[in-house]
């Protein structure tokens, strides 16, 4: 049987929904039809992408490794079909949190000045890659290791970290911060886009516990209600100001590599164009670094 786009558009909704009742819910489909489009699916794939042996619907491995690629190649259709494409092809930047930092409004504007006719559009994204590995977007800034098979990167810059505390936290008066002084505190992990883990600290000196969160916005929360404390880099005092938090050297922490990440293989035409006036925009100084918690 041939395979159509409705194949992997369901294959997706029942990835994301985490059921075949709430996924034909949303496509407004029936759910024995989405169920026969998801069997035409792994019957031309000749594998379950699906394990309908457990009372949660959960992905295999062949199908948690198909999503990406469903989704990138879902996404390259509308991209393809999109008709502001007929008259300029957008060059779609992700980002998981605060861009390049001090260095993205120069990047933008000489952008704009040397490559007119090809828009620059900057987009947050919040998953490890940006929505890189998807297809959202044709390129990314994404900082920490990057091990994700299939993309290439170019390191920008590196970041010093930050401890990042509640007001009322004793560890507000100190002037520079260890990561011994944090982990006598919970510490807030943004498990989705987040640098730190718990394998910052030394295994017989880890933190007391932790809060995880799925975002930027409830990260900070977590911090300013002095549920938790947090690490991040150079960019976020510049990002977020608040009178809750306050903002320390972390002096024992290695410092953030921040890249620019895009897939392996064809893609947007203009991508090297970026890279080398990204890199150009850091070496040429005169901003700070950007950063991520």
């Amino acid at each position: 049987m041939t395979m159509e786009l409705r194949h992997l558009r369901a294959f997706l909704a029942i990835a994301e929904a985490g059921s075949v009742t709430r996924a034909a819910a949303r496509l407004h489909v029936g759910q024995p039809a989405l169920s026969r489009t998801l069997r035409q699916l792994e019957d031309h794939l000749r594998t379950r992408l699906v394990d309908r042996s457990t009372h949660h619907l959960e992905l295999t491995a062949a199908g948690r490794a198909f999503r990406d690629k469903a989704a990138a190649a879902l996404a390259a259709v509308e991209v393809a079909l999109d008709p502001r494409g007929l008259t300029a092809w957008p060059l779609r930047l992700g980002h998981t949190w605060a861009a390049l930092g001090d260095h993205t409004v120069p990047l933008m504007r000489r952008w704009d000045e040397a490559h007119p006719g090809v828009p620059l559009e900057l987009r947050r994204i919040d998953d490890a890659t940006a929505g890189l590995t998807r297809g959202a977007v044709d390129v990314a800034l994404l900082r920490g290791t990057v091990t994700v098979s299939g993309i290439a990167t170019r390191l920008l810059l590196r970041e010093e970290r930050v401890a990042v505390v509640s007001a009322d936290s004793s560890l507000a008066a100190l002037p520079q911060v260890t990561l011994a002084d944090l982990a006598t505190r919970p510490i807030a992990l943004n498990t989705v886009s987040g640098t730190t883990t718990m394998d910052l600290w030394p295994p017989t000196a880890r933190p007391v516990g932790a809060i995880e969160v799925a975002n930027t916005d409830e990260w900070l929360i977590a911090i300013a209600a002095d549920r938790a404390v947090g690490v991040s880099t150079t960019a976020t005092p510049r990002n977020h100001t608040h009178p809750s938090l306050v903002y320390r050297p972390l002096v024992d922490a290695p410092a953030v590599p921040v890249v620019l990440a895009w897939r392996e293989g064809p893609g947007h035409p203009a991508v090297p164009d970026l890279v080398a006036l990204a890199c150009e925009v850091v070496a040429g100084g005169g901003e700070d670094e950007g950063g991520t918690p």
